[in-house]
């Protein structure tokens, strides 16, 4: 007799998470100040922002511009960025976890911090829309870590948030996940350091791919 999944659903972030695109964004941000001239800010910095919505991160690692210096910002930021988007790959094991997950009859979805046209992007350049049942962008409805994403995604499908797993490498993400009552599960491959993830308080932090993949397949039957 079939055991019942331990959780319903399993919603990733996307950046940081599933890709390796944190020193690419990262770089973005800082080539993107420097190109309109205004202060650059610590690599740190820059990439504790990832996950939020565009105009949330950019705003927070330059929150004194005007408006046309924000216009600007946004443009050479999308310039740097995109130089790079189609060649950002999944982290080495993403792929076969999520075709694992998929076969064992474990729905999944992403929330991310990336546009609509973002996200559709990176689907087809990593080829892996068809693991996931449905996903939210952060053009598309309030962005982390707002409960929305999370909400959204569960109100379709038909679970209950506390049935759920929320994966990421931020913060962001943490919040998101708690906000809406569903459970919390880090990754310290990311963009945010372990000790701040550990602060806020996920069930624990996954130092890799092949360490996440373990522990989802050991706690997916009750």
């Amino acid at each position: 007799m079939t055991q019942p999944l331990a959780y319903e659903l399993v919603i990733f972030d996307w950046d940081g998470t599933i890709v390796d695109s944190t020193p690419t964004i990262t770089q973005a941000i800082l080539s993107a100040c420097e190109d309109i001239g205004i202060a650059v800010p610590e690599r740190e910095d820059a990439s504790y922002v990832i996950g939020l919505g565009l105009q949330d991160a950019l705003s927070r690692v330059a929150p004194n511009i005007t408006v046309a210096q924000q216009a600007q910002l946004t443009e050479r930021f999308r310039f740097h960025y995109l130089a790079r988007d189609q060649m950002l790959q999944p982290f080495d094991g993403i792929t076969k976890m999520l075709s694992d997950l998929k076969t064992q009859g474990l729905p999944l979805a992403v929330a991310t911090g990336k546009s609509r046209a973002g996200l559709e992007r990176a689907w087809d350049a990593t080829g892996t829309r068809q693991y996931f049942e449905t996903s939210r962008c952060a053009d598309e409805t309030d962005p982390k870590p707002a409960p929305t994403m999370v909400l959204e995604i569960c109100e379709e499908l038909a679970i209950s948030p506390d049935n759920v797993l929320v994966i990421g490498d931020t913060t962001h993400d943490i919040f998101m996940a708690q906000s809406a009552g569903a459970d919390a599960m880090a990754v310290g491959y990311g963009a945010h350091r372990k000790e701040d993830l550990l602060r806020a308080n996920p069930l624990g932090c996954m130092h890799s791919v092949n360490e996440l993949h373990n522990w989802i397949t050991t706690w997916l039957v009750k």
